[in-house]
């Protein structure tokens, strides 16, 4: 019987005394200890409980086994006597007081540990609910972008002399990250001279690029690749974070013996985690914004079909039976004048075919 349950006396048990109630050994929690006890007297029954003990239980051997040893002998308990003694009682109890602190910091510590990454799921979360409510992430992309080619002209100028910059690099970065490999050059960015005009020419040209292909696809069909991408993007990162995160709590208490506090350690772990994450969000979304190609339903079956048919001068298959009607001396080609045509009378499945390929005619042209 469980907690909550009342056990039903039955004929001539309650003028026995009711139910009583033993007990092997004391459980590191007192309330489990009581929930026992409360199995007997239930709704003015009678009843009664006594518990067994043995030093060699584990709660005593680990918490209070000197202690409990030390009041039997000098209460002068030997192995066979019962402990009815309080001081023993006591002692068992203040030994479950230790348990119960100890697995209360466990649940505490464990508790502290998912309050780090449930705040970054709060915050990805509500990241994710601003773009399915609002819709429009326009800015979100267009600062992504300037972002990325803030790194490229970091990267690229590594001093104030236009001498020293690596325009190669920089035109090479932009014009992948734009789509304009063709017409981003070195000619585009001559007569520059300083970083703040090269950083404004920089920024002209994705804000062109990005009108550009907004006025070709118009506003709706921008904002659903937009949100599409962006979405993808924190899933596919949010995915791999929490699988980082995981390795990660699985051997972070190895700090401790390096005198490191593992939750100080994991939270400042968890932060670095998280801001590599989004960093890679707005890398990836700014990378692939500008590269996506749209295709409407009619277009794709078009190209499909462009696919499928023959190109000129390529020899003609059937597709169902794989036969080149354009090799004359192929198996399964149409008559000639030097090779016999189809007999007058039906053939048998099993026959050699007419057409002098070896096969039989099931094989062959009886398909």
């Amino acid at each position: 019987a469980g907690r909550g349950v009342d056990i039903l006396l039955g004929d001539g048990v309650r003028e026995l005394g009711g139910l009583h109630v033993i007990g092997t050994e004391r459980h590191e929690a007192r309330r489990i200890d009581n929930q026992l006890r409360g199995r007997a007297g239930r709704q003015g029954d009678p009843g009664s409980s006594r518990f067994y003990a043995s030093l060699e239980d584990e709660l005593i051997r680990i918490f209070a086994s000197d202690r409990v040893a030390g009041l039997m002998t000098r209460l002068g308990f030997d192995d066979s006597a019962p402990i009815e003694s309080g001081m023993v009682t006591g002692a068992i109890t203040q030994a479950q007081v230790k348990v119960e602190g100890r697995n209360f910091d466990m649940r505490k510590r464990a508790l502290e540990f998912d309050d780090v990454l449930n705040n970054q799921r709060n915050v990805i979360y509500g990241e994710r609910h601003k773009i399915l409510a609002k819709g429009d992430v326009r800015e979100t992309v267009i600062d992504y972008l300037h972002d990325a080619v803030a790194d490229l002209v970091d990267g690229s100028v590594s001093s104030p002399d236009p001498d020293d910059w690596d325009l190669a690099t920089l035109v090479a970065g932009l014009g992948a990250i734009l789509g304009r490999s063709g017409d981003i050059t070195l000619e585009t960015f001559a007569g520059i001279d300083s970083r703040d005009d090269l950083s404004a020419k920089v920024e002209t040209l994705v804000d062109e690029t990005y009108e550009a292909r907004e006025a070709a696809l118009g506003d709706e069909t921008s904002r659903a690749i937009e949100r599409w991408l962006l979405l993808r993007t924190i899933d596919t990162h949010w995915i791999d974070h929490l699988t980082a995160m995981e390795e990660l709590r699985e051997g972070i208490y190895l700090r401790g013996y390096g005198q490191q506090d593992p939750l100080v350690a994991y939270k400042n772990e968890a932060r670095t985690f998280f801001d590599e994450m989004t960093n890679k969000i707005a890398y990836d979304v700014a990378q692939t914004i500008l590269r996506i190609s749209v295709r409407t339903a009619e277009q794709a079956e078009q190209e499909e079909k462009a696919a499928a048919a023959p190109a000129d001068g390529a020899p003609q298959r059937n597709v169902t039976t794989g036969t080149n009607w354009n090799d004359p001396n192929g198996p399964g080609s149409p008559p000639s004048p030097n090779r016999p045509g189809p007999p007058s009378q039906k053939l048998g499945r099993n026959d050699p075919c007419w057409c002098g390929s070896g096969k039989k005619y099931k094989k062959c042209h009886g398909r």
